[in-house]
């Protein structure tokens, strides 16, 4: 019964705001409400919809807004996991990486690391590391670790600090685009029957007689209308967030699940890299390991882990942890990267479980996830990471299952693909669309401007902009040049010069005046700004203000 609930939804659910909210007004009773439209929600979302189940997801601003889109974008086990003795967390990440291949090939792809030794004990003990690591992955391996020669390193690290230097160990781990595969994730959900919302803030959760949570009260931001839920089950996916949503639940008698740890990413030229083969720096200041990843024509330096007592939509990068990046990378790199060169810093906050005590470190601090239902029948997870988002939403609905009395349904994500599924790769910055490429091109060549670059810096065009608006729910700018694309990441001041251009193509799709288009452009250059470390360059791009 339930699986034909979700083909029949299949054909007639465009990825479409206001058909989501029209199908909102018509359903009387969901089955399952989902909290939070990040990694693990929007992996909620899909798992429960493949499995036949009615299920809305309600985001408070864009999809992948906080912690899911400032990732190291890597699909990985956890080396320093590993060497943590996790070997529990390790062997299921390795396994869900493997998955992430098979169903999303075109938004993962396999990427080379190499570790550069300074001594013949360190090239051992990482080679039996990582043949570990490798032996682990099982059928899932994507690649062999092994020694490489002092002459490689330097070939493919030009910049790499040649005194002492004894070679390397290369190893292969999974890289990805977090944003886009947190788009790709919404829209397999719309298509297996979800209703996926962003711009929608849960205000109240509802009760019955007895007290448990049947539904909630969410608020349209964009329209301001008020709209009231009723569910079987609701499930809080919110992150950093969850302890908001959990004080709506016990107002008063909450203790804190989550102790959010920052963590910080500089992005520089590729030019300080070299070439395709990524960085692992195993020895910080801190005993933490440290990546230098070709991301999109750049290089992402990070990251850091710094407890926090707060957390926020946009939080900012501490000088101490910017300071932190570029000293590591100095050690490592000759000429290294220095203030002056970063083109954007940006940070995420990670939802670690919080620890009874705390000593001011995150060390200690479970990496794993946490799956807990309320005395309510609120079910909420968090912590985690992205590599495990179909595990931990697996369990998550069974766990619904368990304690709502939905009528039992296997999962079926292991096998699902996800949108944009394609065999064959696209080729350019197109790639991660995946089957979606061809429609973007074709939409391309209907107007001559919608083929024009936006900066010439970057390949994206306006046709994309009409495409994010029109079938991937983009609302504002940052949508766009955060996450649809990820120029705000890459170089927050040509962003700042894009934003005109996208505010006015978002302006034509959507009907906008343009008053809309100023108030955009402000209110995007204001968070742009935020990802330029040097009060020179935010001088000289305030012109764009």
């Amino acid at each position: 019964m339930y699986q034909k609930t979700a083909i029949s939804f299949m054909h007639n659910h465009p990825f479409d705001r206001s058909s989501f909210l029209r199908n909102v007004d018509s359903t009387d009773l969901w089955d399952i409400v989902i909290i939070g439209g990040g990694a693990t929600g929007l992996g909620v979302a899909l798992d429960a919809a493949t499995r036949g189940y009615k299920t809305l997801l309600v985001e408070q601003h864009d999809f992948a807004k906080g912690t899911s889109s400032r990732s190291t974008k890597l699909v990985h086990g956890g080396v320093r996991y590993l060497a943590m003795g996790d070997i529990k967390l390790v062997y299921s990440a390795l396994r869900e990486r493997g998955l992430i291949f098979r169903n999303a090939p075109h938004l993962a792809r396999v990427q080379s690391f190499i570790i550069p030794c300074y001594s013949f004990i360190d090239k051992w003990k990482y080679l039996i590391g990582l043949k570990l690591y490798d032996w682990l992955a099982g059928k899932f391996r994507i690649g062999r670790s092994s020694f490489v020669s002092v002459k490689e390193t330097n070939d493919r690290f030009p910049n790499i600090k040649k005194p002492g230097l004894k070679g390397g160990v290369r190893y292969f781990d999974g890289q990805f685009d977090d944003a886009r595969f947190a788009v790709s994730l919404a829209r397999t959900a719309a298509t297996h029957g979800a209703t996926v919302l962003n711009y929608c803030q849960v205000t109240t959760l509802r009760r019955d007689e007895s007290g448990k949570v049947n539904g909630i009260v969410f608020t349209d931001k964009e329209s301001g209308r008020q709209y009231t839920i009723h569910s079987k089950a609701v499930v809080n996916a919110t992150g950093v967030f969850v302890d908001d949503i959990l004080q709506l639940d016990a107002a008063g008698t909450h203790r804190p699940l989550v102790r959010p740890s920052q963590g910080t990413h500089v992005v520089v030229n590729l030019s300080f890299l070299g070439g395709s083969d990524a960085l692992m720096i195993p020895k910080t200041s801190d005993g933490r390991v440290l990546f230098g990843v070709p991301w999109h024509g750049h290089v992402l330096l990070g990251t850091t882990d710094t407890p926090l007592d707060a957390h926020s939509l946009e939080p900012r990068p501490l000088d101490s942890e910017i300071d932190f990046i570029l000293k590591t990378a100095k050690a490592y790199l000759n000429p290294a990267p220095q203030r002056k060169d970063i083109r954007s810093v940006f940070a995420g906050l990670r939802p670690l479980a919080a620890p009874e005590k705390t000593d001011g470190s995150t060390k200690e601090i479970s990496r794993d996830h946490k799956l807990m239902v309320s005395p309510s029948g609120l079910v909420t997870i968090t912590g985690g990471k992205w590599t495990t988002y179909r595990k931990m939403a697996e369990q998550t609905v069974d766990k619904v299952i368990a304690t709502t009395g939905l009528p039992p349904s296997p999962c079926r994500t292991e096998t699902t693909k996800i949108h944009g599924y394609a065999t064959t790769a696209q080729a350019g910055h197109l790639a991660p669309y995946g089957s979606d490429a061809a429609h973007i091109q074709a939409l391309s060549e209907q107007k001559p401007e919608w083929a024009t670059k936006l900066h010439t810096s970057f390949e994206h065009t306006a046709a994309e902009v009409v495409w994010a608006v029109r079938h991937e729910m983009a609302r504002t700018v940052e949508d766009i040049l955060a996450r649809r694309f990820r120029i705000l990441f890459l170089d927050a001041e040509k962003s700042i010069e894009m934003a005109p251009k996208v505010a006015e193509i978002m302006a034509e799709v959507l009907g906008k005046d343009s008053d809309w288009i100023a108030s955009q452009t402000r209110d995007y250059n204001e968070i742009a700004n935020g990802y330029i470390p040097t009060a020179e360059i935010i001088a000289a791009t305030s012109h764009h203000v």
